[in-house]
């Protein structure tokens, strides 16, 4: 399974971004696939997660109400759509899948066997 992340970039304090993650090599919908953050100096930290089937989604306390994950499973594509940025957000966005993450482990980083590369996301003041 290969991940690629896209559509990191500049965006002003309150203003919205979209990114993308691309799914190849396996079906989509197969896997639950998350969105981790990690800003220079920190841990990488869970931001949202959908899951196959329903797709239930999950968010980290720090996003609720501003950012939105979503899939287009006919286009092998999970995305996160961020509002209302914040400087606070500014960071590498990650992509991550798994098939057999158990829901109580959905929120936590050792979970995820697939990873992406980053993509940054700057909020500037």
């Amino acid at each position: 399974v290969q991940l690629q992340a896209s559509g990191g970039g500049l965006v002003q304090a309150g203003g919205s971004l979209s990114v993308s993650c691309t799914v190849s090599g396996r079906t989509l919908n197969n896997y639950v696939v998350a969105w981790f953050c990690q800003a220079p100096g920190k841990e990488r930290e869970f931001v949202a997660a959908i899951r196959r089937g329903q797709g239930n989604t999950y968010y980290a306390d720090s996003v609720k109400g501003r950012f939105t994950i979503s899939r287009d499973n006919a286009k092998n594509t999970v995305y996160l759509q961020m509002n209302s940025l914040k400087p606070e957000d500014t960071a590498d966005y990650y992509c991550a899948a798994d098939a057999q993450i158990i829901l109580s482990s959905i929120r936590d980083i050792r979970g995820y066997d697939y990873w992406g590369q980053g993509t940054l996301v700057t909020v500037s003041s």
